[in-house]
């Protein structure tokens, strides 16, 4: 089965609808791996941090249906999708790898996500996955976040507990 690698992240009682999230991929999914999470500055608009994480799994579901499963997850948290692009969020959840393949499509799909340029995104994946590649450039995971800017910063690691 494929492995999907996907990023969470939540600005709005983030603690409880990241623990939720996780919980319902541990449900739908055998093999679940997760990230210890972090806390980011919101990216692109002044706004609360965001608490952010990142979840391997392996699926049975295919890239488009899996991303309508996780709209379906972030919908029954209350996310709106009204209002601007950088926004406050109850649940982000966003497939950033899914084997090695290259994908767009609807609902916003689009694999590999441009976001594996952030922080938020490499650090938390690093962890869990290194070893990932790139499918554009073929660099692994663990290279990303090893050259990325923010890669010395210290981030404060939140228990979900």
């Amino acid at each position: 089965m494929p492995i999907a690698h996907l990023s969470l992240g939540s600005n709005l009682d983030p603690e409880r609808h990241l623990r939720a999230a996780i919980a319902a991929l541990r449900e739908r999914f055998e093999e679940v791996r997760v990230s210890p999470v972090y806390r980011f500055p919101a990216v692109g608009y002044n706004g609360p941090d965001f608490l952010n994480a990142a979840a391997s799994l392996r699926t049975d579901l295919s890239p488009a249906t899996l991303n309508a499963w996780l709209h379906a997850l972030e919908d029954a948290h209350g996310r709106d999708r009204s209002g601007p692009r950088y926004s406050d969020r109850t649940l982000d959840i966003d497939i950033v790898l899914y084997d090695e393949l290259v994908a767009e499509g609807e609902g916003n799909l689009r694999i590999p996500r441009d976001e594996l340029r952030h922080a938020f995104v490499l650090k938390p994946l690093a962890e869990i996955a290194p070893d990932a590649r790139h499918p554009a450039s073929g660099e692994r995971i663990a290279a990303l976040w090893a050259a990325h800017p923010d890669h010395g910063a210290a981030f404060e690691r939140v228990a979900l507990d």
